[in-house]
C-alpha cells in the first residue's frame, strides 16, 4: 500500500527507496583559499555547482586536519561508552539533541538506518552531556568542533547570500548561536560494522535516501570510509546515484530543503543517502560528522524571488520533522 506524506519533499523520497543504477558525475571541488579576497570568485563557483547538482566538495576550508581527526577521536570515545551510559542521554522525539539507536526510519525504505547518533544544539543540551567522569573534556571538544563548522558554514553561505541579493552577513544574522533560537546541530554518526553481517544484511541501508532538513550541510567522513552516494534534486526520478569518496582535505556540502525553498528553488536540495559496502570494500564501523546550518527558529525565510509565503525557520523545521516521523509511524504499519 502506497503512503502519502505531508510535504512534497518526503514524497519526493518515497520514490527512491530502490536499488537504482550507479552513474558517474563530476562533483565540483572549490577552492576557499584567499576567501576574502576571491570572495565573488568563489560565490560564482559555489552557485554554479549548487544550482546544478547540489553537492560540493571544498578544500583549504580553514579547519586544521588536526582538529578533524581528533573530532572523530572524540566521537569514538562516546560511542565506546557502555549502551546504559549512553541511554542516559536519550533524544527526545521532535528534537535534535542526545543519543538515538536505530531510531531514524526513512520514507524512502520504511525501515531503520543502520547507525546509532549523538546530537549537539546548543540551547537544548542541559542534561544531555556526558559527566566528567564519564568521558573527561567532551563538552569542550565537541563545542569547539561545533562552532569551527559553524564559522565555515557561515563563509559559505555569505557568499550564497551575496548571489540572492541579500546582505553578506544575512545568513550569519540568521544562526547566531548566541540566541536561545539557534539550531544549528553537530551530528556524531556512527554506522554499525558489517564485518561479521550475513548476506541479507546487506539488502538494507546504512541510511536511505533522503535530503537534509536544513541550509547547508558540512560533512566530515574519513578517507577509506566510503558508503555515499548522491543524486541530484534534479534527477530525483532517475534512481541513478553517484558514489562520493571522502578524501583527506576535503569537505563534503550539499543544499538542503530550508536553503532551496528561501532561494525560491534556485539552488537544489540533494537526495542522498549511505550504501553498504560492496565486495571487497572496507566492511568495519564507519563514522561521519555531519554539521546542519539550520537557521535560527525565529528567522524569517523569504526568497528574493518571492515565490513562497514567509516562514519562520522554526515553523518550517517542525513541519518537516512532524511529517517525517508521521511518514516514520506509517512505514512501520
Amino acid at each position: 500500500m502506497s503512503t502519502s506524506y505531508d510535504l512534497a519533499e518526503l514524497n519526493k523520497e518515497t520514490t527512491i527507496g530502490g536499488m537504482g543504477s550507479t552513474v558517474e558525475r563530476d562533483v565540483p571541488a572549490i577552492d576557499l583559499s584567499d576567501f576574502d579576497t576571491r570572495k565573488h570568485e568563489i560565490a560564482d563557483a559555489l552557485w554554479e555547482a549548487s544550482t546544478g547538482i547540489g553537492f560540493f566538495q571544498v578544500y583549504n576550508h580553514g579547519i586544521p586536519e588536526e582538529d578533524i581527526d581528533a573530532a572523530f577521536d572524540t566521537a569514538w570515545e562516546f560511542f565506546e561508552l557502555p549502551t546504559e551510559v549512553k541511554a542516559q542521554y536519550p533524544m527526545p522525539k521532535g528534537t535534535n539533541a542526545g543519543w538515538e539507536f536505530k531510531a531514524q526510519v526513512r520514507p524512502s525504505t520504511g525501515t531503520p538506518d543502520n547507525k546509532e547518533s549523538y546530537q549537539v544544539t546548543r540551547p537544548l543540551m542541559e542534561g544531555k552531556w556526558p559527566t566528567e567522569d564519564e568521558l573527561p573534556r567532551f563538552k569542550e571538544r565537541a563545542l569547539k568542533f561545533e562552532r569551527q563548522n559553524w564559522e565555515l558554514g557561515m563563509r559559505i553561505l555569505s557568499c550564497f547570500a551575496l548571489k540572492m541579493g541579500f546582505p553578506e552577513d544575512f545568513f550569519t544574522h540568521a544562526h547566531d548561536p548566541e540566541s536561545d533560537q539557534y539550531q544549528s546541530t553537530l551530528r556524531l554518526i556512527h554506522y554499525m560494522s558489517m564485518e561479521d553481517a550475513k548476506p541479507e544484511d546487506f539488502k538494507a541501508w546504512r541510511a536511505g535516501a533522503h535530503s537534509d532538513f536544513d541550509c547547508l550541510t558540512i560533512l566530515h567522513q574519513k578517507e577509506g570510509e566510503g558508503g555515499l552516494q548522491v543524486c541530484p534534486g534534479k534527477d530525483a526520478g532517475s534512481n541513478a546515484w553517484t558514489d562520493v569518496p571522502p578524501r583527506r582535505g576535503y569537505i563534503t556540502c550539499n543544499i538542503g530543503d530550508m536553503l532551496m525553498r528561501w532561494s525560491d528553488d534556485q539552488l537544489q536540495s540533494t537526495l542522498h543517502r549511505v550504501r553498504m559496502p560492496h565486495e571487497g570494500e572496507y566492511k568495519g564501523r564507519r563514522l561521519s560528522l555531519p554539521f546542519f546550518c539550520q537557521a535560527n527558529r525565529d528567522a524569517v525565510m523569504q526568497g528574493p524571488l518571492g515565490k513562497y509565503e514567509p516562514i519562520t525557520a522554526g515553523d518550517y523545521l517542525t513541519m518537516r520533522i512532524n511529517a517525517n516521523f508521521a511518514a516514520s509511524k506509517a512505514a512501520k504499519k
